[in-house]
Order: C-alpha cells, then structure tokens, then sequence
C-alpha cells in the first residue's frame, strides 16, 4: 500500500519528503536535515522534469543512490561553506564562567590553607587554589577550570 502511493506519487514523493526533512531541522535544530531536505528536494525536481518522458534509466534505485550522494555532497559542503563563514558571538565566554570571572576580585570567605579555600562569587561558593591567606583576603581571579578558580592577592 505504501509502496503503491509512492509509486503513484512518482516525484511528488520526494518533494514531500523534502519538505519533511526541511520540518524535522525547525524542529531539531542542528543544520543536518538541512542538507537531507535539499537532496530530496532536487531528486524531487529531477523526478517531475524526466516524469512523462518515460525515462528508463530513472528508477527508484537510481534515485535512491542520487539521493545518497547529493545528501553527502550537499553536507560536506555545507560544513565547509559554515566553517570558512563562521559568525563571531558578540558572547564570546557566554558559556565560559570561569573566563568570565578572570580579573574579578572576591573576598575570602574561608581561609587558604594548604593551597586550597573558598570564596563567594554571587550566590555560588568557588573552591580556590593559591597562597594561604586568612579569611576576608581581598583576592584577585587569575584562571582555573570548571571545579576551583585560582586566585592571588589583590
């Protein structure tokens, strides 16, 4: 049954499927059913173009391999055409906490001892690594990673 309206449908099948792809990227975002969307959608063409000229040639398997290499084709090209174009963020450390932070000075809220302490930065307590000093350090950020930031003395 399924086969049959495809069948009928003839190139019209891979508009509509186009058109399905080109749905599911609004609705997961990530610019691959872009590509996929566009390949069926010029399959689709090419099907409506060689429809009533009895084409031989042009069945379902040629055009399921079409639809491959264009879909490949079409996604490489893309990711190269996206890398060499790529928009600079006016956020660039929007998901770099700790980036943002670097240069910031804090208070000790509890002293450096052995290297290790803790200050508050907002309403987040950050572990810190540096000289020992007492709580209530005027302290400077300088870098870190995710889990501890390091700091000196402002």
């Amino acid at each position: 049954m399924i086969l049959e309206t495809i069948q009928e449908l003839g190139g019209w099948s891979w508009v509509i499927l186009g058109f399905v792809l080109l749905g599911l990227e609004i609705l997961a975002p990530g610019i691959f059913f872009l590509w996929l969307g566009a390949a069926a959608l010029v399959i689709g063409a090419i099907s409506l173009m060689v429809w009533g000229l009895g084409a031989e040639l042009w069945v379902w398997q040629v055009q399921v391999l079409g639809f491959l290499i264009l879909s490949i084709v079409l996604a490489y090209a893309g990711r190269s055409w996206l890398s060499r174009n790529e928009v600079e963020s006016d956020e660039p450390m929007l998901n770099d906490r700790v980036a943002q932070l670097v240069g910031q000075t804090a208070t000790l809220e509890q002293p450096i001892v052995n290297g290790v302490g803790r200050v508050r930065l907002g309403d987040t307590l950050w572990r810190v690594r540096g000289e020992d000093m007492p709580a209530g350090t005027k302290v400077r950020i300088r870098g870190g990673n995710s889990d501890r930031l390091d700091v000196e003395s402002a």
